[in-house]
């Protein structure tokens, strides 16, 4: 089979991801195998390739937002029925006994492992997972469609409802990428008014056309404030403007894995009226269940740019300058779309 193998850190202009051949996996007891048909690019497979994560395995396949089909499954494994689509997520494996994993906060387990970092990920013809954090595709979606709701539409939902933004209310989006784009579906969906802040013309276009009652350059300033706000784009010098837009109460959400260092705030004109911050840390499996239920229900349609499996460096390469609206994707068959 084909994988995109990282050994070493680098730019992603140096094109460190290397197509090597190896013998498909066997799954291991409680595991199933996955031949994939889609893997959507994420910016976290950018900051593992670039060192803005620290890499814990080498060489290690990148990849964690994965559709396909069931191939067979290991000693003990009955969740899924063989040729099953499923879908494979950043959230791997959790210990299950510890306080965290007790009190539904398994995102928050100290022994947690992630698809594409700890085990080979998604940038491949196959991937091996354990079945109980695998899910199960709505029929509503394609694999190219479904792929970006594995980690962008998980993550960003996991961020809306920590933005407390309610049905109905105003919510700021700072950054439009694949997680920004899906967020905003389900917020509109919901009967929010949404207000983006992002970089490039092209995804301030995407957003007016999904919905967006306003969208700006990222330093523009907000027409009204905001119930919740979210900050997609790794950008620490963000937060005191996303603050100082935020409205009495309101909650900004901070949705990415990495961020530059967040620059001092002023405790009366940032944070006072009970303004408040939050992190946003992985996902829960019952994140991602609730997500793909009310994106099948809405439905949402991810914007999506698709690649040859091979192209794994270019799609990154492109992701890294903003150069194309809503979610790149990987196909691992010859029709797909650059």
């Amino acid at each position: 089979m084909r994988v995109l193998a990282l050994t070493a850190q680098a730019p992603i202009e140096h094109e460190p991801l290397r197509l090597e051949r190896r013998p498909v996996p066997e799954p291991g007891p409680d595991e199933i195998l996955v031949r994939v048909g889609a893997c959507g690019v994420c910016r976290t497979d950018l900051h593992l390739v670039e060192g803005d994560l620290p890499l814990v395995r080498s060489p290690i396949v990148p990849g964690h937002q994965v559709v396909g089909r069931i191939e067979r499954a290991g000693a003990g494994s009955t969740r899924f029925e063989a040729g099953a689509r499923v879908g494979l997520a950043w959230l791997r494996r959790t210990c299950g006994a510890c306080a965290y994993c007790a009190s539904g906060r398994e995102n928050l387990c100290e022994r947690a492992e992630f698809t594409g970092y700890h085990a080979d990920g998604g940038f491949a013809d196959y991937a091996v997972a354990p079945a109980a954090f695998a899910y199960r595709i709505p029929a509503a979606f394609s694999d190219a469609d479904a792929a970006p709701l594995l980690c962008a539409g998980i993550i960003g939902y996991r961020a809306l409802k920590r933005s407390e933004t309610p049905p109905g209310g105003r919510l700021g989006i700072y950054g439009f990428g694949s997680s920004a784009h899906v967020t905003l579906q389900v917020a509109r969906a919901r009967g929010c008014e949404v207000f983006v802040c992002t970089r490039e013309a092209s995804h301030r276009e995407l957003a007016r056309r999904l919905g967006a009652a306003w969208a700006g350059d990222l330093r523009d300033s907000m027409p009204v404030k905001t119930d919740g706000t979210i900050i997609f784009a790794p950008v620490g010098d963000l937060v005191p403007q996303a603050l100082r837009n935020l409205a009495r109460g309101g909650t900004l959400a901070l949705a990415g894995i990495h961020m530059t260092p967040v620059p001092a705030l002023e405790y009366e004109r940032d944070l006072f009226y009970e303004r408040s911050i939050r992190s946003v840390t992985a996902n829960t499996r019952a994140d991602g269940e609730e997500l793909l239920a009310e994106a099948a229900r809405i439905p949402i349609r991810p914007t999506t740019t698709t690649f040859p499996l091979e192209g794994a460096n270019r799609a990154l390469q492109l992701l890294k300058r903003g150069a194309f609206a809503g979610s790149g994707v990987l196909l691992t068959e010859a029709d797909s779309r650059v």
